[in-house]
């Protein structure tokens, strides 16, 4: 063989070489040179490496030490239903994992004596009555799995519709730190088989109720004249509302009025009768911020692997094995 056509060759090998790299690189599989976030000090480690957590039982009113994946199937089982696909099941696992892990490392729960606590109030959903065969597969098929942002647990936020598009937390959270770059606006493509009071919704206060929430978030008022949007999102979400003229952070009311009533601040329409009362029109249901739960149902379906699942609503990000 002439000089020329071994050059040749060895160039080909490379060129494949590098394209192979590449390809790893970009098919879901979590990639060994990513780094990986350390567990946090204070949890203490089982023979098997899973770490061990203090869960305080909000219904049973006391700690119950557990294995953290077995926390997290009871997580995956309160904020998903168990009969969805397999890959969103997946995807749910991977963020209830980092955010645990997120928690554990960075803040201390309410509750003396343990790591973190299923009150929805600092934590996520906890419903293991409702854990079953698919739950307890896609918490095995995921087990040690979080997303790692350049080696930190990064804020694993999710929500349940997104209305079209998410939010970045400034907007939507009341965030008042720089906006994490692994979370930018994206289209979600939510599922048609979301409920139809999810993907568009109307909801009524009286006026005591929308001046008890205004007074919640600082907002003194003896009646209501008027209620408008103030500063909105790329998304379109409202960062704040003008009530009689004065501006309120949109998130906050909308905690205060009741989240599961003002489902959340993509609002389209706001009405106020001559007695007070207030109507909004909106969509989606959820603050907005990382992975809806309806998106990652329709891109599951679509054949999407619960990596590329999360890794569409969290760029940047890589997913890596703890254990």
């Amino acid at each position: 063989m002439s000089k020329a056509k071994r050059v040749f060759v060895l160039l080909a090998l490379v060129v494949l070489a590098l394209s192979s790299c590449l390809s790893d690189e970009t098919d879901g599989t979590p990639r060994e040179s990513a780094a990986v976030p350390a567990i946090p000090e204070k949890l203490e480690i089982s023979g098997d490496g899973v770490p061990v957590l203090r869960v305080y039982d909000v219904a049973a009113e006391e700690i119950e030490e557990m294995n953290l994946e077995d926390y997290v199937m009871g997580v995956v089982a309160g904020e998903m239903k168990n009969d969805w696909p397999m890959e969103a099941l997946k995807a749910q696992a991977i963020l209830a994992r980092t955010f645990v892990l997120n928690f554990c490392g960075t803040k201390s729960s309410m509750y003396e004596g343990a790591d973190i606590s299923t009150d929805v109030s600092e934590a996520q959903a906890y419903a293991p009555e409702n854990i079953n065969d698919r739950v307890r597969q896609a918490v095995e098929e995921t087990a040690g799995m979080v997303l790692s942002a350049d080696g930190e647990y990064p804020y694993a936020w999710f929500f349940a519709h997104s209305g079209g598009m998410t939010e970045l937390p400034s907007v939507a959270l009341d965030y008042e730190d720089e906006d994490p770059q692994y979370l930018s606006v994206v289209e979600s493509p939510d599922s048609e088989d979301a409920p139809d009071d999810v993907k568009q919704w109307t909801v009524h206060f009286t006026e005591e109720e929308v001046l008890a929430a205004a007074a919640e978030t600082g907002l003194e008022l003896s009646d209501i004249e008027s209620v408008e949007i103030g500063d909105r999102g790329e998304s379109g979400r409202a960062k704040t509302l003008r009530i009689n003229g004065t501006a309120i952070s949109a998130p906050s009311f909308r905690i205060q009025i009741g989240a599961n009533q003002l489902k959340s601040t993509l609002i389209d329409k706001i009405e106020v009768d001559e007695a007070g009362n207030v109507t909004f029109e909106g969509r989606g249901y959820g603050h907005g911020v990382g992975m809806s739960q309806w998106g990652a149902y329709a891109l599951a379906n679509e054949g999407k692997s619960a990596e590329e699942i999360v890794e569409y609503y969290f760029s940047g990000v890589d997913v890596v094995n703890l254990w």
